[in-house]
């Protein structure tokens, strides 16, 4: 017998929060203790410091999220990126601010080991207790589908594939005769709509979700109207192609319910921590790159004629025109209605120019760009706004890649969809990859993004 439990994913998000504050806490002391190092105004500040920026990271790269379908694995090298980035930085503000000494390196060492084995074994011991529950029926959940219709055979598919979920499969519902469907999950249909309905009026199962078509709306609507008197939890699954949604975010105006299409991922204190996380890494490297920005400026004005700095208008977030920074490689600055896309052995590109084009180093001024806030470091590269008419007629969704501002690296770069798109084909991967960053956006993914472009996003076959 299945035992439904009581017990949310919200309340459980907020204990694994506290747990985790307390265990960082916890090995803090022990690690004094051990050491017999008093507890002190210094100790305390490194403390608050160091719970601030781990809880700071966690969130930003989604340690709390739900990992019912997510892989455990992957949830505990977030939480070790977490605690490691959090440890580095710390260090880093020890060592800007002179006080390395005042703190025991054993300790420190000692504390930051003993939270991450703390922290992964926590996660190991609730993963384990949440599987021997559910191996005895607690915190099951019955689950059934209406509609046996793609997306509901992809639902079933998925509920069967991730097993940690707690749900027990019940059946489809469908009106239409399995005979008139075809396929091998007919032999799972196990009534009308009128018996999900029914089933779910007598408490047998705990989640409904609905998969037909959305131009099934009046049966839809009276599926619901029926489940008003019961507690089961009824879930519409769409058949409209999901994918194509940048944030399905579930809003109102008024009294007046809304889900969101076309919205950007990045909002609230998401914008906050990517904001944070480009002013910082941008002004870090103007900071170190300073000397070669200045190498490369003389090279310029010492090669050929003309400015140093090619500004060209191109559209940022929300399709606003912006003016991007570039070191100059061409002897043309073209800005107009038409932009010829550079090509291999193209005669306007001169000496210094090619040699920055191939290594990227023309994009390098674009720091500004993002310190200025019109551009991310990470983001769809941005197109000239002739290219931009072009191409948005020609590619669906091509827009779309506006929802985000424009970055100096991108996603589709670091995968070699990059340089010259003489075929539309080639343009359409770009930006099939860039609206893939923007659905999946992250910090962390920001950062790994970053570091992809160290070792292979500064040069591609197709960059002249």
């Amino acid at each position: 017998m299945h035992k439904p439990s009581n017990f949310n994913y919200n309340q459980s998000n907020f204990i694994q929060r506290l747990l985790d504050s307390a265990l960082v806490i916890l090995s803090f002391f022990i690690m004094l203790n051990v050491y017999n190092v008093p507890f002190n105004r210094d100790y305390f500040l490194l403390l608050v410091t160091y719970l601030f920026l781990f809880s700071y990271l966690s969130e930003s790269v989604g340690v709390y999220r739900s990992w019912r379908l997510g892989k455990f694995s992957h949830m505990c090298r977030l939480v070790l990126f977490s605690l490691a980035s959090a440890f580095l930085i710390m260090i880093l503000i020890m060592f800007l601010m002179k006080y390395a000494e005042t703190y025991s390196r054993v300790v420190l060492i000692g504390w930051f080991s003993l939270s991450t084995v703390s922290l992964i074994t926590s996660r190991l011991i609730i993963r384990e207790t949440k599987r021997i529950r559910r191996a005895k029926g607690y915190g099951m959940q019955n689950v059934a589908i209406v509609g046996l219709t793609q997306s509901g055979i992809h639902l079933y598919r998925e509920i069967e594939k991730h097993q940690e979920l707690g749900f027990n499969f019940v059946g489809f519902y469908d009106d239409r005769e399995p005979k008139r469907l075809g396929g091998s999950e007919t032999s799972l249909i196990k009534g009308s709509v009128n018996d999900a309905v029914g089933i779910a009026q007598f408490g047998k199962i705990q989640k409904l979700y609905v998969c037909l078509p959305m131009v099934a709306e009046k049966r839809i609507a009276d599926i619901i109207e029926q489940l008003g008197n019961t507690t089961v939890d009824v879930l519409i699954t769409p058949d409209f192609l999901l994918k194509n949604l940048m944030q399905a975010r579930i809003g109102s105006v008024g009294e007046v319910d809304t889900i969101s299409v076309f919205e950007s991922p990045v909002n609230g204190m998401k914008r906050f921590y990517k904001r944070s996380f480009d002013i910082v890494f941008s002004f870090l490297a103007i900071v170190g790159l300073s000397p070669l920005l200045l190498v490369i400026a003389a090279a310029i004005k010492l090669n050929s004629p003309g400015p140093v700095i090619f500004k060209q208008d191109r559209y940022g977030l929300d399709g606003r025109k912006i003016k991007v920074w570039k070191f100059r490689s061409m002897t043309v600055t073209e800005n107009g209605g038409k932009v010829t896309q550079a090509r291999k052995n193209d005669s306007r590109i001169t000496n210094v120019g090619g040699f920055l084009r191939r290594t990227s180093l023309d994009e390098l001024p674009q720091f500004f760009n993002v310190l200025m806030g019109d551009m991310s470091v990470v983001g769809p590269r941005p197109h000239a706004v002739s290219h931009n008419e072009e191409y948005r007629s020609l590619i669906t969704y091509y827009m779309l890649r506006h929802k985000v501002l424009p970055g100096i690296t991108g996603w589709a770069q670091i995968n070699g969809w990059r340089g010259e798109t003489e075929t539309l084909d080639k343009m359409e991967k770009r930006i099939e990859f860039d609206l893939a960053y923007i659905r999946n956006w992250s910090i962390w993914w920001d950062v790994k993004i970053v570091i992809m472009t160290v070792f292979k996003g500064f040069v591609g076959k197709n960059v002249y």
